[in-house]
């Protein structure tokens, strides 16, 4: 049993709902096979941090559902993970209104943080909230699992180790406190293309996930840091050599470690002091390296906050 309810932080009133969709980055990323369905059995160690986009869901007269968004060119129809998970929400439930859903962006789009699946996982969320339809987090994450593999953790959020094709789920102590640098760079990776491309026949020396496991359990940082890996990273770094850069500077400047998130192209690094994030910041905001460039720290739903608060 899941030891808290929703975890993403609403403001409701009669007719609508503001919710915050969590970006993730993925502390430790192994690969273990390609199954015969096509999905990929992994092992992660996923983490929330605190840069978010924002979703508004008003409910409409009619029964249709609307999707607005702040970029662009952003799809508003079945081809976002949104609009899907309303159109989902909807054939399940049939509730009376429609949903007019604004989608506020700011997690970079196609960068190895799972903003989709977040922004999924909030639209359930939310329109479960809305529309009292009293889900357990369980039943939502049930739910999301059939819209991507990452939405049933978004929907968790926190730390947590990451099985299966990422829905198999369970909470680990919080990650050591730390400030995380994301750089972005200008360039698209295809998820599909890394996965077709991971050669799991040829000798890869595969991350210790039970190491920066215990890592994690015991508050080390230091120890957690000197194990940090993604798999992954052996088919997108030969193609795009900018990320081996991008990930030498940070450490140049101060990182304990630095390592490409999910299929990439954003690289995190990890800082235990805030002089030397913020300084790293002010560079790669300024530089040729990044598109976009964030400077966050862990997130933890309010109630496994105060637990951490309560073993501190």
């Amino acid at each position: 049993m899941i030891e808290y309810g929703y975890p993403i932080k609403v403001e409701v009133t009669m007719d609508s709902i503001k919710i915050k969709a969590y970006a993730k980055i993925n502390i430790g990323l192994d690969v273990l096979r390609k199954r015969t369905d096509g999905y990929h059995d992994v092992c992660m160690i996923m983490q929330t941090i605190d840069l978010y986009d924002t979703l508004t869901i008003k409910k409409a007269q009619n029964k249709d559902i609307l999707l607005e968004t702040s970029l662009a060119y952003l799809p508003c129809d079945q081809r976002n993970l949104v609009y899907r998970a309303a159109a989902l929400f909807y054939d399940t439930f049939a509730p009376d209104h429609g949903a007019i859903i604004t989608l506020d962006k700011k997690i970079p789009v196609a960068a190895g943080l799972a903003g989709g699946s977040s922004d999924a996982a909030a639209t359930l969320t939310g329109l479960n909230q809305l529309y009292q339809t009293n889900l357990s987090l369980e039943e939502l994450m049930k739910l999301g699992v059939t819209l991507g593999a990452d939405v049933p953790y978004c929907l968790l959020m926190g730390t947590a180790l990451s099985e299966g094709i990422g829905e198999i789920l369970t909470l680990l102590k919080p990650m050591p406190k730390c400030e995380i640098l994301l750089v972005k760079p200008d360039i698209s990776v295809s998820t599909k293309y890394v996965y077709e491309n991971l050669n799991l026949s040829t000798p890869l020396v595969h991350p210790d996930i039970a190491k920066m496991r215990k890592a994690i359990e015991e508050d080390d940082l230091l120890g957690l840091t000197s194990c940090m890996d993604n798999i992954l990273q052996t088919v997108t770094v030969p193609e795009y050599p900018i990320i081996t850069e991008i990930k030498e500077k940070m450490r140049e400047l101060g990182a304990l470690t630095a390592l490409m998130s999910g299929s990439g192209p954003t690289v995190f690094g990890v800082y235990d002091d805030h002089k030397s994030a913020e300084k790293a910041f002010r560079h790669f905001n300024n530089s040729y390296y990044g598109k976009q460039v964030f400077l966050a720290n862990p997130y933890w739903p309010e109630s496994e906050s105060e637990r951490r608060a309560v073993r501190k």
